[in-house]
């Protein structure tokens, strides 16, 4: 069987993620940041394949807690836990404070939670790691809006491609995914992609990621993209 943790499970891509992984015979650990969050999320995809685990992305401590509760391998880590940043966040009128929260979640914690779960997912005969970016991330764009995000998105591109280099000896394959733009709270009502083809296709695509693979970046259906 294979095991997959997903961070922020309890809604949008990740509640729809950990839905359809079930709905594949995969079992699934999933976090969310308090007790009742976690609960919640368990009751409503009914299924003894869900494991909850409780913990904020950005408290390492947490993070590090919730792996030393597992004994077991995990085959694939997808970091889904993100968020657009604050109101202000334009390159002349920045909520700085907000911007670095920004960093710690979507660029920080993507790294921690990996070193984390390193130890299971080498006992995983495939690991794999899958990170959440954005078609934001693009560096051919110059566009200015939302660019705590952006920048977030584009850092943890380069993090993530280097720790593909770094793990190469230990056959673990990482990989980046731009889900697109997706009707979530996050995305809003009049987005583009539905959370139920998007998390189809990055559950496809982490179950077939090879090393040969590694370090790139791909669209929620599969097709790679420039960084």
């Amino acid at each position: 069987m294979t095991s997959l943790l997903i961070t922020a499970t309890n809604r949008g891509i990740g509640l729809e993620l950990a839905r359809q992984a079930i709905g594949r015979g995969w079992l699934v650990y999933g976090s969310a940041r308090t007790r009742e969050q976690a609960e919640l999320t368990g009751r409503e995809l009914g299924s003894d394949r869900f494991v909850p685990l409780v913990f904020d992305v950005t408290d390492h401590t947490a993070v590090a807690n919730a792996a030393a509760e597992i004994d077991a391998p995990i085959d694939v880590l997808i970091n889904n836990a993100g968020i657009i940043g604050p109101d202000r966040q334009a390159t002349l009128d920045m909520d700085f404070a907000g911007f670095a929260k920004t960093l710690e979640i979507n660029t920080l914690a993507p790294l921690a939670v990996a070193q984390a779960f390193l130890p299971h997912l080498k006992r995983s005969e495939n690991g794999r790691i899958v990170t959440i970016s954005s078609q934001m991330s693009w560096m051919g764009y110059a566009k200015s809006d939302r660019i705590a995000y952006r920048a977030s998105k584009a850092a943890v591109n380069k993090v993530m491609q280097g720790l593909s280099t770094d793990l190469k000896p230990d056959n673990i394959t990482v990989a980046l995914v731009d889900p697109g733009w997706v009707r979530t709270d996050m995305g809003g009502p009049e987005a583009d992609n539905d959370p139920v083809d998007v998390a189809g296709g990055i559950l496809d695509l982490a179950g077939g990621l090879t090393q040969s693979q590694t370090g790139r970046f791909f669209k929620w259906n599969g097709e790679e993209r420039d960084f």
